[in-house]
């Protein structure tokens, strides 16, 4: 149990025993006493000041007086400003709190609550590679299921690959034009980034028909429409749905080739999957619920044939649930998937980690599955996140301008080499282990950069600043943790299981303080951000641990400490943070290494 979780009990039950009056601890506010006043935690009394009928100052007082008396061993002092209630909490109970937890491995982990969540992320596309915008959604749906987990939920990773349609179609018909029998394999590269290429190419061939057509003195609408390779491409996507047998076997290749890059990519970044699925099996479920809907009124019928829902009084817009011709629309299969990943998994949760242009899609997919009556609609939750821009701007695929995955973390790569070579601390590391630790840091400056921020927010990312071993960076927090590991060995402190001893009985200074303050909120924080969906809560709460850290290093010897128990006490207060740091971290999909 917290102490602000003690401190809401302890104030209820006061409450209620000098003033008869029933609270339930969840109503308490708590927060950390600001810096400027004395004290720890502050009770916010406004709330009860009515219903009490007492001033904030003499509710104040009496307050503070029952609690510190009844509670010598938890609180030493109080005061009051205007309103609200500061507690000092008392030394002993930091000291057992780190007595207790420095040798867990385990710390912040909640235990297990029988809940099944799932997250849904990366979703690409098979006409190009992965690219800036997939990391952020990669790094987010990764670090939510991990911080899912970390709080006690079961939690089932999925992925939906966007394999048909006519964005593949065109990458098809520029390999046909242009390809010449090549392969990954017969031109050494990676598949993913091969059918990227014909992507671009079909682009550049469709620019260059439109404006010969232009010239020829047809309006812009209909060269666009009736560009050759345009038309080639439509009759394609066609032949694709009546399962033409070249076209499937030339389709089911390019995929392969996609796949396989893929891969590699995930394996590289360390995202993985428990489910995979992909549209080509899905775009023809949902059409069952189609008629469902009709049957129960959900849906209507115009006379055209196509089925709609509207959704105006909701708020929202008459939205298309099936064509004329009787074909399923996007939103369809959606709700079929839904449908069926509620089946096979039975998920209390489904998380979609979508970018925020598909904020209204989901607002819709969720209200028609309610009114469908789906067991899945209540869980449905769209986690939005902003664009990813570079400092040069945005970037468009089918230009060829999106910054490719795989570049931008050898890019990381590099540059924390360089970085790190500057710094000239890794003349006795092998080749192997500089390999290893340039990936570390490289690939953790990247996924750091990228969740530091709230996702519902845009953002810009400058691979030089990520990477900087001073500022709000992964590097600087992976630097702490080598730090503490290299003051843990050389106390002989570094073994793998620590077995609490008695509580010391030392008074804590208060940079000693402050740092067993910010350990112990870490299993809050875990909380607060799967509440939330937002790692960035855990990326700023181990930055900050680390810029204590530093602080408390600076201003305390640890191996030449005043006395044996400072010196116990710190490498405790040391370890527990290494720990903790090593936790948070994890989580965010970041490693951290023992020596830098």
């Amino acid at each position: 149990m917290s102490v602000v979780t003690r401190i809401k009990e302890v104030t209820a039950a006061a409450i209620h025993q000098l003033y008869q009056v029933e609270l339930a601890p969840k109503d308490v506010l708590v927060n950390a006493t600001k810096p400027e006043f004395e004290g720890d935690y502050t009770v916010v009394l406004f709330a009860f000041v009515k219903q009490l009928k007492k001033s904030p100052d003499a509710l104040g007082q009496e307050l503070g007086q029952y609690i510190v008396d009844t509670h010598p061993q938890l609180f030493t002092a109080y005061n009051i400003i205007k309103g609200f209630l500061n507690i000092t909490v008392a030394d002993r109970y930091w000291l057992q709190f780190v007595n207790e937890q420095y040798g867990n491995v385990s710390f912040g982990d909640a235990p297990r609550n029988g809940q099944k969540v799932m997250v849904e992320y990366s979703s690409p596309n098979t006409n190009k590679p992965l690219h800036l915008g997939h990391l952020r959604n990669n790094f987010l749906g990764r670090s939510i299921a991990e911080i899912l987990k970390a709080n006690g939920n079961e939690v089932v990773k999925t992925c939906i690959v966007n394999d048909r349609g006519i964005h593949i179609c065109k990458s098809m018909i520029a390999w046909q034009l242009f390809g010449n029998g090549a392969t990954p394999a017969s031109t050494h590269t990676k598949g993913d980034h091969f059918v990227g290429d014909y992507y671009v190419k079909f682009n550049d061939e469709y620019k260059r028909q439109v404006e010969a057509l232009k010239a020829q003195g047809k309006l812009d609408e209909e060269a666009e429409k009736t560009a050759p390779i345009m038309l080639a491409t439509q009759q394609m996507l066609l032949d694709w749905e009546a399962g033409k047998p070249e076209v499937m076997e030339l389709w089911r290749n390019m995929n392969s080739w996609v796949y396989a890059g893929f891969d590699a990519t995930y394996q590289r970044i360390g995202s993985d999957f428990d489910k995979t699925y992909y549209e080509s099996n899905t775009y023809l479920l949902g059409k069952d619920l189609v008629e469902t809907g009709l049957a129960k009124g959900v849906f209507y019928q115009k006379p055209d044939g196509s089925v709609w829902i509207d959704l105006t009084a909701d708020g929202l817009d008459e939205k298309l649930v099936r064509r004329k011709d009787g074909t399923s629309v996007y939103i369809t299969q959606d709700i079929g998937l839904a449908e069926q990943k509620q089946k096979e998994f039975n998920a209390s949760q489904s998380i979609y980690v979508v970018g925020d242009e598909q904020n209204y899609h989901f607002k819709v997919l969720k209200l028609i599955c309610q009114k469908l009556g789906l067991p899945s609609a209540d869980g449905i939750y769209h986690l939005s996140y902003g664009m990813v821009e570079l400092p040069t701007g945005k970037m468009k695929s089918r230009e060829g301008t999106v910054v490719d995955a795989d570049d931008l973390v050898e890019e990381m790569v590099n540059i924390a080499r360089q970085k790190t070579e500057e710094l000239g601390k890794v003349k006795d590391f092998t080749a192997e282990e500089l390999t290893e630790l340039y990936d570390t840091i490289g690939l953790g400056a990247l996924k750091f950069f990228l969740l530091r921020v709230d996702p519902k927010k845009k953002m810009v990312f400058n691979p030089e600043e990520s990477i900087d071993f001073h500022g709000f960076t992964g590097p600087f927090i992976q630097y702490t943790h080598a730090r503490i590991k290299s003051i843990l060995r050389k106390a002989g402190e570094d073994t793998a299981v620590q077995t609490p001893n008695s509580p010391l009985q030392a008074t804590l200074l208060p940079l000693e303080k402050e740092l067993s303050i910010h350990l112990e909120t870490f299993p809050a924080v875990l909380e607060d951000a799967a509440h939330e969906h937002d790692p960035s809560k855990v990326a700023i709460y181990v930055f900050n641990l680390a810029k204590i850290f530093n602080s408390f290093y600076t201003e305390h010897s640890i191996g030449n400490a005043e006395s044996q128990e400072k010196k116990e006490l710190r490498l405790q207060l040391s370890r527990l943070t290494a720990q903790v740091i090593k936790n948070g971290m994890s989580v965010l999909g970041i490693r951290v290494p023992e020596r830098m």
